[in-house]
């Protein structure tokens, strides 16, 4: 099982260098040995507004680094013309020599389609059809657009690739048909554990393998699965759970926000409970955001001791979790998250150190 690092990052603080602990953490991954380093696509909110644009933040990536592979979770597909993200994504693969990859996602969030209102009622459908279209044109197929005159042109990516092949994860919040539709295409999946338990999790993964074994009969593997998990480990755990407690309450109070943007979107019913949500009283949502915190610290991060988090390792490998993608950033200082990289990479070498069985 692969350890990686993932950005998400509240940017709601008042630090200038806000791209120190991407970067510096980027040369943290690749020394220790990890697989990836993974980068958003957010707009226009706080939650993740640091990331606008994965291509951009990846080829910062790929510029001081070597080794680890410099990935987008995710690209919003519906948002952009897919020779536009062929392009971006093959001069990343050009500035690392060959480490690119990008999780696709459908969007979620009606604000985000200010960019392209027209695509958000299709984007479910555009999502597939966006992804087969860059993997084309990865292949150096050509594909027909139109021009400016109107008359349509025979158009092919440049610059060429450094993979023949770009590997594609799909984003899932956790719902089955989606891990099945990965599977199906032979994608990667890349989820989290908001709003599905470990338990959960497991049966969906099953389903993926058996989509992903059914449809893909000559592949070399049966699919990745890569989980996103919010990370700070420390020596003590109580001492742990003081650190973050402060930043990561704040940072669910931030995505609770998106959430009732989100519902606001979906109609009247939406409307009606993005209402009662908004009416809550500050108690309400205090003791909300504290109930929230309590179950990821204890049962759905990388929270604690080296010895707390090798537990959590062993819960997810045996879920079928091939690659753990570390969420750093959700609002901890940066010199306390760049120090706790010391027990991170402890972490990493204790769990190498199992699964070569010693």
């Amino acid at each position: 099982m692969e350890f990686s690092l993932l950005y998400f990052a509240n940017n709601e603080t008042e630090e200038h260098d806000r791209y120190r602990l991407l970067l510096d953490g980027a040369r943290f991954a690749d020394r220790q040995g990890f697989a990836a380093v993974w980068t958003p696509e957010r707009h226009f909110h706080p939650f993740g507004g640091l990331y606008p644009n994965p291509s951009v933040t990846s080829a910062a990536v790929a510029a001081v680094t070597e080794r680890v592979a410099v990935r987008a979770g995710s690209v919003v597909a519906p948002l952009h013309h897919p020779m536009r993200i062929a392009e971006e994504w093959s001069v990343v693969d050009n500035l690392s020599n060959g480490r690119a990859g990008i999780a696709f996602a459908s969007g979620w969030n009606a604000a985000d389609f200010a960019l392209r209102p027209e695509a958000y009622e299709d984007r479910k459908k555009t999502l597939v059809e966006t992804i087969n279209t860059v993997r084309r044109l990865w292949a150096r197929e050509s594909i027909t657009l139109t021009d400016g005159s109107g008359n349509p042109a025979e158009m092919t990516m440049y610059p060429p690739p450094v993979q023949p092949e770009l590997p594609v994860w799909l984003t899932s919040s956790g719902t089955p048909e989606t891990f099945a539709l990965a599977g199906e295409h032979g994608f990667g999946i890349l989820t989290h554990l908001l709003g599905q338990e470990v338990e959960g999790l497991s049966q969906r993964i099953e389903g993926y393998r058996g989509s992903h074994r059914a449809h893909q009969p000559g592949a070399a593997n049966a699919g990745h699965v890569t989980l996103m998990l919010h990370t700070f480990v420390g020596t003590d755990r109580e001492q742990v759970r003081e650190t973050v407690r402060e930043p990561f309450s704040r940072y669910l109070a931030s995505s609770f926000d998106l959430v009732v943007r989100a519902a606001e979107a979906m109609g009247a019913e939406g409307v009606q409970a993005s209402r009662q949500l908004r009416d809550m009283s500050e108690e309400d949502l205090a003791f909300l955001v504290s109930q929230a915190f309590d179950r990821y610290f204890d049962t759905s991060g990388l929270f604690g001791t080296v010895d707390d988090c090798l537990g959590m390792l062993k819960q997810l490998k045996d879920a079928g979790v091939d690659e753990v993608a570390c969420l750093v950033d959700f609002g901890v200082g940066t010199e306390e998250v760049l120090d706790s990289f010391q027990h991170l990479g402890r972490l990493h070498d204790a769990w190498r150190a199992i699964e070569r069985g010693h």
